[in-house]
């Protein structure tokens, strides 16, 4: 007979309340738990250091974080992405989140506006027999508002969404346009009540990674992407904080938050190749003097085999896109393979370890707990 903290050993079985295991069992269940101890000081130390909340806090609300913690190592894979309008799903992540979809894991897309202040960009829909054909521009804005939600749920099709989710604001209009003071607007809604909206559908769908704009806006001031990243970063940090938005659901931490990225090496490339092949690009000096940010890249994705969502979706928005635009279309899907297969992206925060200086992630989940990352409806991802 062995006596192992109180619990009796006989006949190599234990029994530890109404369960009977054998001891392997047992110690691999307190290796577990010294596992998850070890992690849960090591995510303490984490969070207070990437400002998700303070160690005190933490300790404070040990309860809440034991929960999330049992709750990560039980829930399937989710990835949330973030967006302002119809349309930037297909253009920014779609072969990523079409690729993480593929493999079962769970992709939600947050879209914070309609799009009803865009414009009519495709002239084949103006010709006779098409939906715009004589229309005046005010019947045109009309008509576009009616038909921007239908066009994202093709393209969502397209890209795989399990979930699709509209944040219920009106598109600003672009910079110091009269539309940015419409009430209704996203540019106008009160920061902490946005917030608290995207906070809702973090904890109502739990993913453990969140995709959103960067803080480096430069390039493109929309306030709309503006309001997209502030509220993302605050949300990422608010969500797994009771004290936050009590009346939003159960607290949930994600782990990880990721900055999109058109990486200067990406656009020469395409620069490049569309010399090469067409004679001539549409990238000009605007584009390719643009100051570079690719040492932020923490993370290139192999997404080759998943490039056809891209250029699904971008064509399910007939109303956004131009087919014959080479801005868009100017190399197919087999040769953009060949030119650059990658989508680049910027670990913004992290309560997990990242990756070692010098080298990139190639997987969004990476460093997550292994519990987590078992299988999903069946399939292996790891």
């Amino acid at each position: 007979m062995v006596v192992v903290k109180g619990t009796v050993v006989t006949n190599a079985v234990v029994r530890v309340g109404s369960r009977s295991v054998r001891p392997s069992s047992l110690h691999a269940d307190r290796a577990v738990n010294d596992r998850r101890s070890k992690a849960k000081a090591d995510l303490l130390r984490i969070w207070a250091r990437v400002g998700v909340i303070t160690e005190g806090q933490a300790r404070s609300r040990i309860s809440v974080i034991i929960a999330m913690m049992n709750n990560h190592s039980a829930g399937p894979l989710c990835v949330l992405t973030v967006h302002a309008h119809p349309d930037d799903e297909a253009s920014k992540g779609a072969p990523t989140l079409a690729m993480y979809a593929s493999r079962g894991v769970r992709t939600v897309l947050v879209c914070c506006t309609g799009g009803e202040e865009g414009d009519m960009n495709n002239p084949k829909l103006r010709e006779p027999g098409q939906p715009f054909h004589e229309l005046t521009p005010a019947q045109e804005k009309s008509l576009l508002a009616q038909l921007r939600p239908i066009e994202l749920e093709a393209s969502a099709r397209v890209i795989g969404f399990s979930d699709v989710v509209m944040l219920g604001y009106r598109d600003s209009g672009m910079l110091d346009s009269p539309s940015n003071s419409n009430p209704e607007c996203f540019h106008m809604a009160e920061l902490d009540e946005a917030t608290g909206r995207l906070v809702a559908e973090i904890r109502r769908t739990r993913p453990q990674v969140i995709i959103t704009y960067s803080d480096d806006q430069r390039g493109y001031p929309h306030p709309d992407h503006v309001k997209v990243h502030d509220i993302s970063v605050l949300a990422f940090e608010r969500a797994g904080d009771p004290m936050w938005y009590p009346e939003a659901g159960e607290p949930w931490q994600p782990l990880k938050l990721y900055y999109t990225l058109w990486s200067r090496a990406r656009i020469m490339a395409m620069h490049e190749a569309m010399l090469k092949l067409r004679g001539s690009s549409p990238f000009d000096a605007k584009w390719l003097e643009r100051p570079s940010q690719d040492e932020r890249i923490t993370t290139k994705l192999h997404v080759g085999q998943w490039l056809y969502a891209r250029t699904g979706a971008l064509k399910a928005h007939a109303t956004q896109i131009d087919p014959d635009e080479p801005w868009w279309f100017g190399l197919s899907d087999d040769e953009m393979a060949e030119v650059y297969p990658y989508e680049d992206w910027v670990l913004a925060k992290s309560a997990v370890v990242g990756p070692a200086l010098g080298e990139f992630e190639s997987d969004l989940f990476a460093g997550i707990d292994a519990a987590v990352i078992a299988t999903t409806n069946g399939v292996t991802l790891r």
